[in-house]
Parts: structure tokens; sequence; C-alpha cells
């Protein structure tokens, strides 16, 4: 799971996301283009209605898009570099950072579906939200590993 690279181990943990914010935002698009225009032509024909609850639907699929588009970038990114154990998490655009000294750092192995505790220094954090669970104490295992030959 580790990068390794003359400054560091890194680990790069993303979401599995198939389809990109601007691929959902040409599906809205679509989507909205043709049941406007179905909506469009039945309130010609005195189905008045039909517009305002195309709207709506419209309105609660944008809502939708949106929520997801605004996880799609999340990311859980782990580094030793330089005698540091850095972990950054971000959701939703926000960035948390906590730095680690790698002879303090306890690596908690996790239980059933449980997430990776990294503790160390009065500071604590969970890692493997994107890792499958059944892969979450290899993940441990080589943080562990890598922190012994740090």
């Amino acid at each position: 799971m580790a990068t390794v690279s003359p400054e560091g181990i890194h680990w790069h943990l993303r979401r599995n996301c198939s389809v990109s914010p601007g691929q959902l935002g040409v599906a809205l698009g679509l989507v909205g283009g043709v049941s406007l225009s179905v909506a469009v032509f039945f309130w010609f024909q005195g189905a008045v209605l039909v517009l305002p609850f195309a709207v709506l639907e419209l309105a609660a699929l944008a809502t939708a898009f949106l929520v997801h588009a605004r996880h799609a970038a999340d990311r859980e990114c782990i580094s030793l570099v330089a005698g540091r154990l850095v972990v950054e998490l971000e959701t939703a655009g926000r960035t948390v950072r906590r730095e680690f000294v790698p002879d303090w750092v306890r690596i908690e192995s996790p239980r059933e579906r449980d997430l990776v505790e990294v503790c160390g220094g009065g500071l604590s954090v969970r890692v493997g939200r994107f890792v499958r669970p059944d892969l979450r104490g290899r993940l441990a295992l080589e943080m562990r590993q890598a922190l012994r030959s740090a």
C-alpha cells in the first residue's frame, strides 16, 4: 500500500469514485434538460402541475449530486518524512493535519470493521476509511514496520 520515495514513505488513501464532479455536472445537465423538456411539453398541453414537480425533482437531484461531489475528493495522506509521521485527513474540503514523533507513536490494530488508530504525544487520529476492512490490519502492520525502520 505504501509508496517509497527518497523523501520518505507515503500512504495515499482515496475514496473510490468512478465519476468525477465534472461528469456528475454533465449528467445532471442532461437529466435536467430532458426532464424540463418533457415538463414544458406537458405544460403547453394543459398539465400545468407537471412543471413545478419537475423543478422540485431537479432540485432534489441537484442537492444529492452536490453532496456526492463535495465528498468525491476526500482523502487520507500519511507520510513518514524527515523524522515526523504526518497524517492529513481531507473531508468535504476541510483538511486536518496531525504530526507525530515516530518514537512516541503507537499504531492500534483494528478490530472487526474498526479504523486504524494512530496515537502519540497526546494526539490521536483514526485512518483507513478508504481501505477495505479486511486490509486495514495490513495497513497497520505496514505503518508499524515503517516506524521501526525510521
